[in-house]
């Protein structure tokens, strides 16, 4: 009760809300794909599954928002640092996501 009040004075509940609807979307996009990795070709199932992880990871991102556990200015900093990694010529390679 106490952490909910304390993280409404940080910012807005709709705030939050809408962060934890961006993450449900992206979790949605993810199980809707994760069925077809199986029929893809071997070396488009790692590229696919690679996006995938990336997208799982951004979500998570947005949870730790809504929480009040990173700032906004992190939120977007991961927000674009997911999507040039997603923009790879070459794909996401291995440990990829844990880069830069």
């Amino acid at each position: 009760m106490v952490a909910e009040f304390l993280l409404g004075k940080l910012f807005p509940r709709w705030r939050r809300m809408r962060a934890l609807r961006s993450a449900q979307v992206l979790d949605d996009v993810v199980n809707s794909q994760v069925a077809s990795l199986p029929l893809l070709p071997a070396d488009l199932r790692r590229r696919h599954a690679d996006h995938l992880a990336e997208l799982v990871l951004l979500a998570q991102v947005y949870r730790c928002y809504a929480k009040g556990w990173i700032s906004r200015r992190e939120l977007e900093r991961r927000g674009r640092a997911a999507l040039l990694r997603l923009e790879e010529p070459g794909g996401l390679g291995v440990g990829a996501t844990h880069r830069r």
